[in-house]
């Protein structure tokens, strides 16, 4: 039996990987970008890539060569929204957070190498940051990465960043210095700032959060556009409210029974 659900388990596992390629830019993919994306061979892509757009999960862009997310995901997508405690009791204290300090405001926890947003937020007065509930982003380049591994038990934390720097290649002592800066001003401040590493000419400040029943290790985060930004004037704005916010969100998921 085991033998003969191996190729189903495969084929599920890697039509997931085209899935998953769909990161938080929101673009539309060619099959060659997929190759690049899942380093799976071509041919593999272009046999699930067909199966993906007759089960509805994928379409083309105006039947072209390129892909994009169709509505049979999202209606995935909105079951787990619709039954997620967290982003329910998450979302108003989030928005009131967004609101205040005219940015945009996420709770994120790991997706194998990066970071995926359970909860989202955005301020009317700051809502050019094309992200949402369910947007991927790098964990080694974000602040809410770098607050998330920060979070974690010091082997944990250990093992991420030594997968983190050995699937980075070239950019690994980048890196290197980019965790090791970001755990230094968590260790000094309780939170972490980031400028312009995963888009241009925009900051993130995020701190670790435990969250529900399970003590699930979480992060939360906040983050606008700010072509000119200071980062001492933006760490003195946001931090204070960022922790209180952490502190009331932790309360109002206390009794959660959530892991991702």
């Amino acid at each position: 039996m085991p033998r003969q659900t191996e190729p189903t388990t495969m084929t599920l596992e890697r039509g997931m990987q085209v899935l998953n390629a769909f990161h938080a830019e929101r673009i539309s993919l060619t099959n060659g970008d997929l190759v690049r994306r899942t380093g799976l061979s071509r041919s593999v892509v272009s046999r699930l890539t067909s199966t993906l757009i007759q089960l509805g999960f994928i379409r083309r862009v105006g039947g072209g060569p390129r892909f994009e997310l169709a509505a049979g995901i999202f209606g995935i997508g909105h079951t787990y929204l619709e039954t997620n405690p967290v982003t329910r009791l998450a979302q108003p204290l989030m928005q009131r957070l967004a609101d205040t300090l005219g940015a945009a405001v996420a709770l994120a926890v790991p997706h194998r190498l990066e970071m995926l947003y359970v909860a989202h937020c955005y301020s009317v007065r700051n809502s050019t940051l094309q992200l949402g509930v369910g947007s991927l982003l790098p964990m080694s380049t974000t602040s809410i990465g770098k607050a998330w591994l920060w979070g974690l038990p010091e082997d944990a934390r250990n093992d991420y960043v030594a997968r983190l720097l050995s699937a980075a290649d070239a950019r690994a002592p980048t890196l290197k210095a980019g965790f090791d800066a970001a755990f230094d001003e968590l260790d000094s401040t309780g939170v972490c700032t980031s400028i312009g590493e995963f888009q241009h000419d925009v900051y993130g400040i995020a701190l670790p959060i435990t969250v529900g029943r399970f003590a699930t290790p979480m992060a939360l985060s906040c983050g606008a556009v700010d072509l000119h930004p200071d980062i001492d004037a933006i760490r003195n704005r946001i931090a204070p409210q960022l922790k209180l916010a952490a502190a009331e969100l932790a309360a109002a998921l206390r009794d959660v029974p959530f892991m991702p």
